[in-house]
């Protein structure tokens, strides 16, 4: 392999003002772990978007690599799990945020952080999937684990059209739900309707003012946009249901009310995939490969290379992005 490697790298000066620059590296450049890893495929997240504008404060250490997760094969282990030629996913644990992350040809990250490539998965399909889709999953499993199956009634998508929301769409259409998908995009219907969408309504329906307790349109939900969004959808969760939170397009507050949860039962389910136990990331990718339709995958990602990252960065930002969007590092 090369001495060196191409990576973007985010900096910041005295004054606390952001740059972003496409650097060479070499292995004695890359931070602390055990396992080094030819980085194979990655994605971008709305989260790297923010971490390459600067929109947000979610670069917490400078300069840093962005890209929260990556697909590839190990190129050298001093942990146990894992030998050289393994197929490799990762997932969060900081990475692009405090640790060198997926921006970059190689990584080198603690192999506790990593979990084995379902057995028939490219690293582009797992890119494809990437953090959002498996935040998706870890959505699924939660509403599942509070009782809600398709026989109890529509599920509700916010920001369906995003990465999250797309393959929520789908894994939960493929499992027998009813899916009713929110979207502020009208474009986008027939591309929801291909994944699997049973409606397809108006995020303008989600984003009026807050009732303590509206018209009971649905037994749970995915959310990814947060604040008036999903304040609307627990006011409008059916008795006993629930909601999981994953996401914060629409601002990190909750303009709510403690009436959906004490007078229907409605309970909000909180999900990180950041930080989730090494045996729920395993059965989150194992569901994946079985509850995820293959074809559906393809018809939610576009693959860009290397030096598509910038651009697609931005504009997912700014809500331009649809679906997922995998980059081809090879």
């Amino acid at each position: 392999m090369p001495d060196t490697f191409k990576a973007i790298l985010v900096s910041r000066d005295e004054d606390k003002k952001q740059s972003v620059a496409v650097k060479d590296l070499t292995e004695a450049d890359l931070m602390e772990g055990d396992v080094t890893v030819a980085v194979e495929a990655t994605t971008v997240n709305y989260k790297d978007g923010l971490a390459i504008t600067g929109k947000a404060p979610v670069v917490r250490r400078w300069p840093l690599v962005p890209g929260i997760d990556f697909a590839g094969t190990v190129t050298a282990s001093d942990h146990p799990d894992w030998r050289r030629g393994d197929k490799v996913i990762l997932n969060g644990w900081g990475v692009g945020e405090t640790h060198y992350g997926a921006y970059s040809e190689r990584a080198r990250v603690k192999g506790d952080w990593l979990v084995p490539l379902p057995e028939g998965m490219s690293a582009h399909d797992a890119m494809a999937v990437g953090t959002a889709g498996y935040t998706a999953m870890l959505c699924v499993m939660a509403l599942e684990r509070h009782g809600i199956a398709p026989d109890r009634g529509p599920v509700v998508v916010t920001g369906a059209a995003g990465g999250v929301g797309s393959v929520a769409v789908a894994i939960l259409s493929k499992l027998g739900y009813h899916v009713v998908a929110s979207t502020g995009r009208e474009a986008e219907k027939a591309y929801l309707t291909d994944l699997g969408a049973a409606e397809v309504i108006a995020r303008d329906e989600l984003t009026g003012p807050v009732k303590p307790l509206a018209k009971e349109r649905w037994a749970g939900g995915v959310d990814a946009v947060g604040s008036t969004t999903l304040a609307n959808v627990l006011s409008m969760t059916a008795y006993g249901g629930a909601v999981a939170a994953c996401g914060l397009a629409g601002g990190m507050d909750l303009p709510s009310s403690v009436a959906p949860f004490i007078l229907r039962g409605v309970s909000l389910l909180g999900i990180d995939s950041v930080m989730a136990p090494k045996e729920v990331r395993l059965e989150a990718w194992r569901r994946i490969a079985t509850d995820l339709d293959v074809a559906k995958l393809k018809a939610l990602s576009t693959t860009i290379g290397f030096d598509g990252i910038l651009d697609a960065a931005r504009a997912i930002v700014d809500g331009k992005i649809r679906g997922r969007v995998v980059v081809d590092m090879e």
